[in-house]
């Protein structure tokens, strides 16, 4: 038998880790051990894993600094919630019209991301990193303003309320500032599991494949590739779109988890949340991505039930602090290194 080469193996673990996971959820659901409080975070736990592994692939994999990935969640979010309510009688099952819903918050960001990725990729380091930033801003301004409903006589789209007219009996989908509102909750954890399983299929297929190896060649050393014929916007923009596209599909099961969601949510505070995630998980990190989110974004409703309301946001940060400064130490490094060998010229995709 063939030996199982060690980016498969990282892959099976990561799939085994998610799998494990659920089936522990699952069971605690089964016997009543979860509070409701943890029971609302599953959903958005699952969307922020999605969303810091997707990044990773831009910041990681890539090499490239965004700060505009709360953008194109919201994207995936509004259009997600749109197509929901306008296909309600068309699809009434509940699961098919999340699954269509999120495919159509994957093509949003997938579009977002071609719009911003052709011009911006041209740039690099803090430029690339100021304009994702503003493309975020543009998109939470753009929804705050924008009205959107559907009636007899087919879609409204306008920039004010003054201007919104909906015939007797139409559905308002986006309200300005109050954003989609009456939306109907279909987002379940079982989809935003299998959401994860997808992504990881996506993120780990694409890096240990020939264009994975081309993206990593160009982070690494971009006028080398271009020496040998890597072609750069190319394959910028296949990890850059790919990113964003996985961003509206969590942005999709984000947006349906709630009955109303406000352009306030995917401001810039939630790109850098993400960003967190995935430096502290690691650079390049599958798994570190996954592992950071999963306990970032629960800890401090942990910290909550155990009666450190008061202290949770500080205890919080203390622990960032510390996970930086254990991840930057190199006795520590040179400890883990001896501990788990690492591949010469390997990228860490675990």
């Amino acid at each position: 038998m063939k030996k199982i080469n060690k980016n498969s193996l990282n892959g099976f673990i990561n799939y085994g880790i998610v799998i494990a996971a659920f089936a522990v959820i699952q069971a605690l659901l089964g016997m009543g051990r979860l509070s409701n409080s943890l029971q609302s975070l599953l959903v958005p736990a699952c969307c922020y894993i999605v969303m810091a592994v997707s990044l990773n692939l831009t910041v990681g994999i890539l090499g490239e600094l965004s700060l505009g990935h709360g953008g194109f969640m919201s994207l995936g979010a509004f259009s997600g919630i749109a197509a929901s309510i306008l296909l309600q009688n068309a699809i009434p099952l509940a699961p098919a019209r999340l699954a269509v819903s999120m495919a159509v918050g994957a093509l949003a960001g997938a579009l977002g991301g071609v719009i911003v990725g052709v011009p911006v990729l041209r740039l690099q380091g803090d430029y690339l990193a100021i304009v994702t930033l503003a493309f975020g801003q543009i998109i939470k301004n753009i929804i705050m303003v924008l009205y959107v409903g559907v009636d007899e006589r087919g879609i409204h789209i306008a920039a004010s309320s003054e201007r919104f007219d909906l015939a007797p009996g139409g559905t308002a989908i986006i309200k300005g500032p109050m954003g989609a509102v009456g939306v109907t909750k279909l987002a379940t954890f079982t989809a935003g599991f299998i959401l994860i399983l997808i992504t990881l299929a996506v993120v780990q297929n694409l890096v240990n494949s020939r264009a994975g190896r081309a993206i990593m060649a160009l982070r690494d050393n971009r006028i080398a590739a271009e020496s040998v014929g890597i072609n750069t916007t190319k394959y910028k923009l296949m990890a850059f779109v790919t990113s964003a596209a996985l961003a509206g599909a969590a942005g999709a099961l984000f947006g349906l988890n709630y009955s109303s969601t406000g352009a306030s949510k995917f401001d810039f505070n939630t790109s850098i949340l993400v960003l967190v995630f995935v430096v502290l998980g690691g650079l390049g990190s599958i798994r570190g991505s996954i592992i950071a989110a999963a306990l970032l974004y629960v800890l401090p409703e942990m910290l909550r039930g155990l009666g450190l309301n008061d202290f949770r946001m500080l205890i919080y940060a203390i622990v960032l602090i510390l996970v930086m400064l254990a991840t930057n130490n190199d006795q520590l490094k040179a400890l883990l290194g001896r501990v788990i060998p690492k591949r010469k010229g390997a990228v860490t995709s675990g």
